[in-house]
């Protein structure tokens, strides 16, 4: 309850100074305006005055004839009935003859700007003892061609600030007093309607939430980012901005402005919940968690946390590599095994000359082997890759088999171990595929064409299901139960090794399963 009161009271205030700055602002606004009115009021009078008197018949004889003294009595007159601070009369000359003032007879009047001697009367403002004043000059007209031959100068006293401030007293308090309880109000209104959107919070508690936030979004190790529902960027970690290899100035951006690519874009705008879905970005792999956030019941946006696998995929490519070289010698070993059960008992036998040339058989077929591979794959270690698979696709039931249009010269080591990690985690898929099809084929296409190394492995199995095509390769992290064999893993590091390389890799289905490949190559990274 204090905490309520206490930021009402606070927003109160500062409502209450400024509605005093504003009723201050009126009050002189209000003054201006009714100091202006007078003024322009006693310059009317003023020359109301000096018209009454220049126009009366016996004033306009005496002043034909001479009578100074008539002229001073009407003046003085005049003056005292009119409220007026003085009224001189001036000759053709401009040589004063009646004023309130002895000193200032038979002086000249100082006409400054005014064109009163040539005619038309003239109202303006003079200084008359430090203040400002009210001065209506009007000619005094005789003879039968009405000339001038004098003329009446009224002057009249402006109002001071505090006569016009009581002249507006009555109508500004009505005023004032109407804007203080519509401010005073509203100012409670707004008040109760801040702290309501506050959750009750005193400013010192938000700074402090909103420091809170920013030293998480600075401190924690994961990628997060906060999206409106226009796309626009609310709040993002540094590592978020790491990982993703956006500008710094990111927040009230949209991610297309910022150069998020569009996998990862779909990924944070999907609309949907997404649970441990792998992205690639940026040479990375990422994985994403989205929640939508609601306040209210009403969707607000979405936060989006981010996980960098890049480095487990690697090991994983590493852990893929040792796999194949086991499985081959595991398929060697088993089919060495066979072959020397077969030369024992055929010694055991006494067919010597059958074991010998069962020898040449399997001496022959071998060198066919890597003859064949050899010719076409020049690189040692993707050839020696293809020459293991075949070993373990016989162990399958699965035909292996290399394109008859297939070259590939030496590569780089670097390039050579890329192509070698794509190769076996297509083949080693073709060949799961190709097996649960039965008597099943894989066939592996590879060349260098326009600077890129093109990879192509087919089979006959079953085929990539519809409008799959592109998730296989999202779908790369996979979590199975102890015991069962990781599926997925390998398309995605696939994925990653291509994109890395700015290549890509794509997936179709025409009887059966097609993976195409594409890593460019640079001419230093393709040995002569």
């Amino acid at each position: 309850m204090s905490r309520r009161l206490s930021l009402a009271g606070q927003l109160l205030a500062l409502q209450v100074v400024i509605i005093c700055v504003v009723l201050v602002g009126v009050t002189a606004v209000t003054v201006a305006q009714t100091t202006k009115r007078a003024q322009e009021t006693e310059g009317r009078r003023a020359l109301a005055v000096a018209e009454t008197l220049a126009n009366a018949r016996i004033f306009r004889e005496a002043m034909d004839e001479g009578g100074v003294a008539y002229l001073r009595v009407a003046a003085e007159s005049t003056r005292s009935v009119s409220g007026s601070a003085s009224v001189v009369v001036a000759d053709a000359d401009a040589t004063v003859l009646a004023s309130p003032k002895p000193a200032q007879l038979g002086t000249r009047f100082p006409l400054g700007d005014s064109t009163v001697l040539e005619g038309p009367a003239w109202v303006g403002e003079r200084e008359v003892d430090g203040q400002h004043a009210a001065v209506a000059m009007v000619p005094v007209l005789t003879g039968p061609r009405r000339e001038p031959a004098g003329f009446v100068a009224v002057t009249r006293e402006y109002p001071s600030v505090l006569d016009g401030l009581a002249a507006a007293a009555p109508n500004l308090l009505t005023y004032l007093g109407l804007a203080s309880a519509l401010g005073i109000g509203g100012s409670l209104l707004v008040a109760r309607r801040v702290k309501r959107q506050t959750l009750g919070l005193e400013p010192a508690e938000i700074t402090g939430l909103v420091e809170h936030r920013d030293a998480m979004l600075h401190g924690i190790r994961e990628g997060v980012v906060g999206l409106d529902l226009r796309g626009r960027v609310t709040l993002i970690s540094d590592e978020a901005i790491r990982l993703l290899r956006i500008p710094g100035d990111a927040l009230g951006r949209t991610l297309e402005d910022l150069g998020v690519g569009e996998e990862m874009r779909d990924a944070l705008l999907s609309g949907e919940v997404e649970r441990d879905r792998a992205v690639a970005s940026a040479g990375r792999v990422l994985v994403v968690n989205r929640l939508p956030i609601a306040s209210r019941g009403r969707e607000i946006g979405s936060v989006t946390t981010l996980r960098d696998r890049t480095e487990l995929l690697e090991l994983r490519r590493e852990l893929d590599l040792t796999r194949h070289v086991t499985d081959t010698l595991r398929a060697q070993a088993h089919e060495f095994s066979n072959r020397l059960h077969t030369i024992a008992g055929l010694i055991e036998l006494g067919e010597s000359d059958e074991a010998v040339r069962f020898v040449h058989r399997i001496s022959s077929s071998r060198s066919a082997l890597t003859g064949a591979v050899t010719e076409a794959v020049a690189d040692p270690s993707v050839a020696a890759l293809l020459i293991a698979k075949v070993s373990q696709a016989t162990e399958l039931g699965v035909e292996l088999r290399i394109a008859a249009d297939s070259e590939l010269p030496v590569l780089d080591g670097e390039l050579s171990a890329d192509v070698a990690t794509v190769v076996g985690n297509l083949v080693d898929n073709a060949m799961d595929a190709a097996a649960a099809s039965g008597q099943g084929w894989v066939e592996v296409a590879l060349g260098l064409v326009d600077g890129e190394v093109d990879v192509v492995v087919r089979d006959s199995g079953p085929g990539v299901p519809a409008g799959m095509e592109r998730e296989v390769f999202r779908r790369g992290v996979s979590t199975k139960t102890a015991g069962s064999r990781e599926r997925g893993i390998g398309l995605s590091v696939v994925h990653l090794v291509c994109t890395r390389r700015g290549g890509e890799v794509t997936a179709s289905s025409a009887g059966g399963s097609t993976f195409t490949a594409v890593l460019p190559a640079a001419p230093a990274l393709v040995r002569p």
